[in-house]
């Protein structure tokens, strides 16, 4: 016992000492508590929103994607597609409110209509409407005319599109970039589709340039859709898929492949696991099959 009490007894000098480690760990605890109390303040400050730097932001990001995309050439912001949307910067939000307001049978007619009906940021509008490309008669609209006169050219205009789905060669060559082949390349396809169901598939047909496609849904659109029979995906042969103008043989292979491991196919987003599947396509893919 007596051993044990030697143990704690200290001379003045080791108290000291002692007392003094145990004020630099009070210290220290009580400065990391402060500074934990202060931490989040200055979080929440750093986090404010800024919408002159959000806009250089989106700025940025759509001239990185227009760099990283395809040449652009001049369009009608009117037949925007999903995937020219998103090359051009778009988000999915923008790109839909310009596709509602379109089934409506509505027309944007200038760069400010525009930006009122897909509410885009003004760095991006900068940026794309130098391509913006409007019929003629939308520049002239505000020079002084009889609104008789007026009236009259936009009507004109109206009767001026045409089935896209019934016009022949001589009439798609007079679109100007569309040649012998061209014409012959776009009714060819379309034969095989069975006839177009929406404008987008214009764009799908090969060697046809997107200003090209601009043109030609200035004066055709899809006015009169075919019945199409729908092929069931979960029951078509590799022969049946591959009618598909979309769908290549070794595509149709892998979807009877995928099918015959996983079993029945409940949703086209599954198809995205499939190998080489054109699923940036699927929009118009999925008007031909059934589940």
């Amino acid at each position: 016992m007596k051993n044990f009490k030697s143990h704690f007894r200290f001379n003045k000098q080791e108290r000291s000492g002692i007392f003094y480690l145990l004020f630099i760990i009070v210290a220290l605890q009580v400065a990391y508590f402060m500074l934990r109390s202060i931490e989040p303040t200055a979080s929440n400050n750093a986090f404010e929103e800024n919408e002159q730097i959000q806009d250089q932001i989106d700025s940025l990001k759509a001239q990185e994607q227009l760099k990283d995309s395809v040449k652009i050439f001049p369009f009608n912001p009117n037949y925007i597609t999903d995937y020219k949307g998103y090359v051009l910067g778009l988000s999915v939000e923008e790109i839909d409110r310009l596709l509602l307001f379109r089934k409506g049978g509505k027309f944007v007619n200038s760069a400010e209509d525009f930006q009122k009906v897909t509410k885009v940021s003004d760095s991006v509008l900068n940026l794309i409407s130098p391509y913006f490309k409007f019929p003629e008669w939308t520049k002239n609209k505000n020079k002084p005319a009889s609104p008789y006169k007026t009236k009259d050219v936009a009507k004109e205009s109206t009767l001026q599109i045409s089935d896209l789905n019934s016009a022949t060669t001589e009439e798609l060559k007079k679109i100007n970039g569309i040649g012998e082949k061209l014409s012959a390349r776009i009714v060819k396809f379309r034969d095989r589709l069975g006839g177009f169901l929406v404008n987008e598939q214009l764009y799908d047909v090969y060697g046809l340039e997107p200003e090209v496609v601009e043109r030609t849904l200035e004066r055709f659109q899809v006015i009169k859709k075919p019945v199409i029979e729908k092929i069931n995906i979960n029951t078509a042969s590799v022969k049946s898929l591959s009618k598909l103008a979309y769908l290549q043989k070794h595509v149709s292979e892998s979807i009877v492949n995928y099918r015959n491991i996983n079993g029945t196919i409940l949703s086209f987003d599954e198809l995205s696991k499939i190998e080489d599947f054109p699923i940036e396509k699927i929009d118009r893919i999925k008007l031909y099959l059934a589940l």
